[in-house]
C-alpha cells in the first residue's frame, strides 16, 4: 500500500522505531495487565482503557481539535473505532477461554492475514517477500509463545482470538488507508472515543457491571498504564507510523511485542530462558530482515543487471 504512505522529512527508519517503541509498551503490558483483566469483564475493559484514552489525548489536543476536526475526521475515525474496539473485545473475550501462549499465537497471524486481506481489499499482490517473512515471524511467534507449555488445541477462545486477528489486520490495514491527507493524532482521538463508547454499550448489554469501588491499587495501576502507555502513546505512535510504512512490514514490526513481552517477563518476574524462547527471537529477528533486506538487495541487483543490458 505504497499509495497510502504521506510524504515526509523524516527518514523511514524512524517510523520504523515508532513501530518497535509501540510493540515494547504492549509487551510491557503483558506484565501488567493481569489483575486488570481479573477484575474486568472484556467489553467494560474496552470501554474504560479507550474513552480515558480519548479524553486525555482529546484534552492535550484541544485547539487542534477545534480548529481541524471536520466530518471527514469523524467518518474515518468512527471505521477505525469500530476495528479498534472489535478487535480488542475479541482478544479480551479469547482470553477467557483460552490460553495467555494460544492467545499471542493466534493474535500474531495477522502478519499473514494483512498482505492477503489488502490484497482482497483492491491492494498489491503479496510478495514472495512478504509470504516468506511472514511465515518466519509467526513461526518465530510461535517459539516465543509455546516455550514450556503443554500443547495446542483449537477451543472456541481460540477461534474468537482469530477473530482478534481479522479485526486488527482491518484496522492496520484501513489506517493506511485513511491517513493520506488526514491528521492522524485527530483520527486516533476519534477511534478511541468511539471504541470506549462501543465498549460500554456492550459491556450494558452482554456483561455484568464491575464493582468499581472494588477494585485495589494494582488494578487502577493497570488501568491507567492500559490508558495512558497502551493507548494514547503506543496507539497514536502506531497510527503514525503506519501512515508512513506498508502494513505488511509494519506487522512484522509490531509482531516484536511477543519479544519485548517475554524479555520484560525474564526481567520483572524471573522466568528462565529456553531453547524456544532464543529460537523464537532469532526467527522474528530473520522475518523482520527478510522484509527489509532482502526486497532491497533484490531491487538493487535489477538496476544493475539493467546497466550492464
Amino acid at each position: 500500500m505504497a499509495a497510502a504512505q504521506q510524504q515526509t522529512t523524516r527518514p523511514l527508519w524512524t517510523y520504523k522505531v515508532l513501530l518497535l517503541v509501540a510493540a515494547a509498551i504492549w509487551g510491557l503490558g503483558t506484565v501488567v495487565i493481569k489483575s486488570t483483566v481479573d477484575q474486568f469483564p472484556p467489553a467494560w475493559l474496552v470501554g474504560v482503557r479507550f474513552t480515558a484514552a480519548g479524553i486525555i489525548l482529546g484534552v492535550l489536543m484541544l485547539p487542534k481539535l477545534k480548529r481541524t476536526l471536520n466530518a471527514d475526521h469523524l467518518r474515518k475515525g468512527s471505521v477505525l473505532g469500530m476495528f479498534l474496539f472489535l478487535s480488542y473485545w475479541a482478544n479480551s473475550t479469547g482470553l477467557t477461554d483460552t490460553t495467555a501462549s494460544n492467545s499471542a499465537f493466534l493474535t500474531s497471524l495477522y502478519c499473514v492475514i494483512i498482505p492477503f486481506l489488502g490484497w482482497a481489499l483492491r491492494g498489491p499482490r503479496p510478495t514472495r517477500f512478504n509470504i516468506a517473512a511472514a511465515l518466519v515471524c509467526v513461526a518465530g511467534v510461535g517459539c516465543v509463545s509455546f516455550a514450556g507449555a503443554a500443547g495446542f488445541s483449537l477451543r472456541l477462545g481460540d477461534l474468537v482470538t482469530l477473530l482478534s486477528a481479522f479485526f486488527l489486520s482491518l484496522h492496520v490495514l484501513f489506517t493506511a488507508k485513511y491517513a493520506q491527507g488526514r491528521d492522524m493524532a485527530l483520527l486516533t482521538v476519534v477511534q478511541f472515543l468511539v471504541a470506549g463508547a462501543l465498549g460500554f454499550g456492550a459491556g450494558l448489554v452482554f456483561e455484568p457491571m464491575p464493582a468499581f469501588a472494588a477494585l485495589d491499587l494494582d488494578t487502577w495501576l493497570s488501568l491507567g498504564y492500559l490508558a495512558v502507555f497502551a493507548s494514547c502513546i503506543a496507539l497514536l505512535l502506531q497510527n503514525i507510523a503506519v501512515a508512513h510504512v506498508d502494513p505488511a512490514p509494519a506487522s512484522l514490526f509490531l509482531a516484536t511485542e511477543s519479544v519485548f513481552g517475554v524479555t520484560f517477563s525474564l526481567l520483572f518476574l524471573g522466568e528462565a530462558i529456553t531453547g524456544p524462547l532464543f529460537a523464537g527471537f532469532a526467527l522474528i529477528f530473520a522475518g523482520i530482515v527478510v522484509s527489509e533486506y532482502l526486497p532491497s538487495r533484490a531491487t538493487r541487483r535489477r538496476g544493475k543487471v539493467r546497466e550492464r543490458a
